[in-house]
């Protein structure tokens, strides 16, 4: 079991904090807003507290939930109370008309956060492919992972698999970049026709 903090009150934030609850870890909720925090912390019930914003996490592990176009000032804001965490960014960086991604083509939000943040904060690209109710079902879908540093994508891999979720390592940080792209991809399907009751997934049984 871990302690997980996690940065914003919103929809993500709220389902994987149910799901961590579910599997038995104790979840932390820092929010901008104090009363959108408090509500979060009660919907989420036993074993969520409500942490301080910009103060330092307490959690093994710290999930960034926030929007995108807040991840960056939110990460500068927070300096060195995230040195030496292992921070998971779940963010999209999508154009508005979600035709596109809203960062440069050389490299991604995942990136970008690693560059603001402390150096010694360890980021970790996930949970980014999937829908927030999705999450919360607990259901075995596939959480694709990124990131540089083998210890905390094991951490980070062992909190996926607790949650009854399997963990899919995609490589260094630098493969965040496509991890965003599948998840702009997912987002284009569910407009298009399939709904958002599904998942990106790998078949390892496939026949050949």
């Amino acid at each position: 079991m871990s302690s997980i903090s996690i940065i914003g009150s919103g929809n993500m934030a709220r389902a994987i904090g149910t799901a961590a609850l579910r599997a038995g870890n104790t979840v932390e909720i820092a929010g901008r807003d104090a009363v959108k925090t408090a509500d979060a912390v009660r919907a989420l019930g036993d074993g969520a507290t409500a942490g301080t914003w910009g103060a330092p996490p307490s959690g093994d592990i710290v999930i960034l939930a926030v929007r995108f176009d807040g991840a960056l000032p939110v990460v500068t804001e927070y300096g060195q109370a995230l040195a030496g965490k292992v921070l998971v960014d779940i963010t999209n960086p999508f154009r508005g008309d979600l035709g596109g991604m809203s960062v440069p083509d050389d490299t991604s939000a995942a990136q970008l956060i690693a560059q603001a943040a402390p150096a010694s904060t360890r980021v970790v690209k996930a949970f980014n492919t999937l829908f927030a109710h999705i999450v919360a079902a607990g259901d075995p879908v596939d959480v694709f992972l990124a990131g540089d540093d083998p210890q905390s994508k094991a951490s980070v891999s062992a909190f996926i698999t607790g949650l009854g979720l399997r963990p899919r390592d995609a490589g260094g940080l630098s493969m965040a970049h496509w991890l965003e792209g599948a998840g702009l991809l997912a987002v284009n399907l569910a407009r298009t026709g399939l709904g958002f009751d599904f998942s990106l997934g790998v078949n390892t049984g496939a026949s050949k």
